[in-house]
């Protein structure tokens, strides 16, 4: 390693070279080339030198995986490119449809084999990992897709998590996505040690590894042998990057990140049913969990130019394993009611273990299902979690039905307020009536309209909005604005440290914006997309609900459903009463400006947004577009009028060069939006 004459400077160096190198040969190669004793006797000689020299410490520094202090708690992230859920296929018929749709969208011929990077569908934690000059900065769980949680002190722990990346040529700005998991034998070990101590044990590796990474103290998630395996690259800066999925993994691989050693490039709907069906074989004898196999479009052009859907990639699906069945007896049948009514059968079971939980629930979703499942109280039934997340009754064991078998008898009026029910014809749904004199409409109203996407208020809990309906401090929205400090304090579990935060949160609550307004409000069928279209439109809360059903349909993703949902709500004088109360309660917003269509700067013209900014998301870069007009595509045509491009533009930004369309940089972007007073 060193020799007797290197300075302390020299031997530093050598020693983290060398445990890196080691380290990367370990968790990353799974090939291993020295005894844990050496491994052990260099890494204690470099905390040594470390702690003998405190000049010489690094943050990079292999010493530096273990021994921060606890934090107090978690601080959010917000990702700067949404980290998308995938759509699932659960069938070779689902899986062969999405090829055809693939086909279909590129305009290709039936037969042509387009060419998929797979890989299996590890079952962990989603996480992002960004990297400035090759130096960890920050990691952060998926959340909701936009925002999620910093847990960069626990991940800093795991040893196949590179704290500086290896060799060269990545870019200065490089975000690493990938799945935390724990292996099979971890886990083993570790309910093992649980049981010794007769402590609880974890049901299954993913629940152990979500527990693992939400330790606030990162010495107990060093204990515990959680594996990173990369699987994509999110933003990036200053580099480029290959223009194919597998050969973007090979260079993460390069720079000394772990990627999964079954994946696999294949061309056509019969290679990648053929790789499913080997993988369904071997999946026992896999050293971690997996839950199915993802399939990418491998060329990042054709990604491209296939888009997203929603919150998922057109370009991309995971076929699931079949779910996990069990048999078991159905208890009961219960009815919930959500918020706009709908009564909801429960099906109450004999505790049973399926799919890595103990299942005692099922949604047994209407009357129609029930009809079609033929389901009677007391009979035994299987069990499935489908999708690996929700469980459901598929299906009756006939020749296990007993004798004293009872109808699932649906309720004639509210099992919650006793209001009358009723049933659409078009709609398998019983809705209770009673709208806001129902305690569970009440609750589940409430709930929606705190939550974050909606008038954001924090410490609003589950537990929380019961006491406050139970208790009967408020029965709508509204009454949130008007709660005492000493009402909630005498709440269970509510101190005055709490009371007080709660009323910073409903007053920091009460300025919002128009679109979060009519969101919260939790109309049917009415979505983040929609409310933010209707703001938008109309520009203020008195346009929108004087607006005739015709009005409504002039606006986009508005349909004649939607349209009577909005004016049944507008028509409601209780429900448009609480709204008032909200108002005089301190709720307000900024009206929206709404030109006129023709008046509009950029109106007719299509723009496409690509590579990462700055100074905004793409997401708001193409609202503000959008607000002046324009049409925002997601590629490039000769119908485009501009590009906006940022740093790490790939081949959007090479198209707008080919077809000599015009091309923008952010600073000039924001520039154009301050002309049309938009300040971003």
């Amino acid at each position: 390693m060193t020799g007797v004459t290197a300075s302390p400077e020299q031997e530093v160096a050598s020693l983290r070279e060398q445990l890196e190198q080691w380290n990367y040969q370990y968790h990353v190669l799974d090939d291993p080339s020295v005894p844990d004793a050496e491994y052990d006797r260099a890494m204690r000689r470099l905390v040594d030198l470390e702690t003998q020299h405190p000049d010489l410490l690094r943050p990079d520094s292999p010493s530096q995986r273990v021994g921060a202090q606890p934090l107090a708690g978690f601080t959010q992230v917000r990702h700067e490119l949404p980290m998308l859920s995938l759509d699932n296929a659960f069938n070779a018929d689902e899986l062969r449809d999405f090829n055809r749709r693939l086909l279909d969208r590129l305009k290709l011929e039936p037969d042509t084999d387009l060419e998929f990077a797979c890989e299996p569908k590890l079952d962990g934690i989603a996480v992002s990992l960004l990297y400035r000059d090759g130096t960890l900065e920050r990691a952060a769980t998926r959340g909701d897709g936009s925002t999620g949680e910093d847990i960069t002190h626990n991940v800093r722990t795991i040893q196949s998590v590179p704290l500086r990346l290896r060799g060269s040529g990545y870019p200065s700005l490089l975000e690493v996505r990938g799945e935390i998991y724990l292996p099979k034998a971890g886990f083993e070990d570790i309910n093992a040690r649980a049981r010794e101590r007769g402590e609880k044990t974890f049901v299954n590796p993913r629940n152990a590894a979500a527990g693992t990474l939400r330790q606030l103290d990162a010495r107990l998630t060093a204990q515990r042998p959680l594996q990173m395996c990369s699987y994509s690259v999110g933003l990036f800066e200053g580099g480029e990057l290959p223009a194919r999925q597998s050969d973007i993994l090979d260079c993460l691989h390069r720079w000394g990140l772990r990627i999964n050693s079954e994946s696999r490039v294949v061309k056509g709907f019969a290679a990648c049913d053929a790789y499913y069906e080997e993988l369904a074989a071997r999946r026992d004898a896999l050293p971690y969990d997996i839950d199915g196999i993802v399939y990418k479009v491998n060329e990042l052009a054709l990604q491209e130019q296939l888009g997203f859907v929603s919150r998922a990639p057109r370009w991309a699906i995971a076929r699931k394993f079949p779910a996990q069945e069990e048999i078991t007896r159905l208890l009961a049948v219960e009815f919930q009611v959500g918020r706009t009514g709908a009564i909801t059968p429960v099906a109450r079971l004999e505790p049973v273990f399926v799919g890595g939980v103990t299942v005692s629930n099922a949604t047994l979703h209407n009357s129609d299902e029930i009809e079609r499942l033929g389901v009677k109280v007391g009979d035994s039934v299987i069990v499935r979690r489908a999708g690996d997340v929700i469980p459901q009754v598929v299906s009756v064991v006939l020749e296990q039905r007993p004798e004293d078998a009872a109808d699932v008898m649906f309720p004639d009026t509210c099992p919650v307020c006793g209001s009358a029910v009723e049933r659409e014809p078009d709609e398998a749904v019983l809705r209770c009536m009673g709208g806001l004199v129902c305690g569970a409409q009440q609750k589940a109203a409430l709930r929606h309209f705190v939550s974050r996407r909606a008038m954001d208020i924090d410490g609003l809990g589950d537990k929380l909005i019961e006491q406050l309906v139970d208790q009967q401090l408020i029965d709508n929205a509204a009454g949130l604005y008007r709660l005492q400090r000493d009402q909630l304090v005498g709440l269970e579990r509510m101190g005055e440290k709490s009371a007080d935060k709660l009323l910073q949160a409903l007053e920091k609550s009460r300025h919002t914006t128009l679109e979060r307004f009519i969101f919260a409000l939790g109309i049917r069928e009415v979505g983040e997309a929609t409310a933010r279209n209707l703001a938008r439109h109309f520009g203020s809360w008195e346009a929108l609900s004087a607006a005739s059903e015709e009005k409504l349909l002039e606006v986009p993703d508005v349909g004649p459903v939607v349209a009577d949902h909005l004016r049944q709500f507008f028509d409601d004088a209780g429900l448009m009463g609480v709204v008032e109360q909200l108002r005089a309660g301190g709720v307000h917003w900024p009206d929206v400006e709404v030109p006129e269509a023709d008046a509009l700067p950029l109106n007719g013209q299509t723009w496409v947004v690509t590579g990462s900014l700055e100074a905004m998301g793409r997401n708001d870069a193409k609202a503000h577009l959008q607000a002046l007009g324009a049409k925002v595509a997601g590629s490039v045509s000769a119908k485009t009028h501009c590009v906006v491009a940022g740093p790490g533009a790939g081949s959007k930004l090479a198209k707008a060069g080919e077809l000599g369309i015009e091309v923008i940089d952010e600073a000039a972007f924001i520039a154009l939006l301050a002309q049309h007073g938009v300040n971003p």
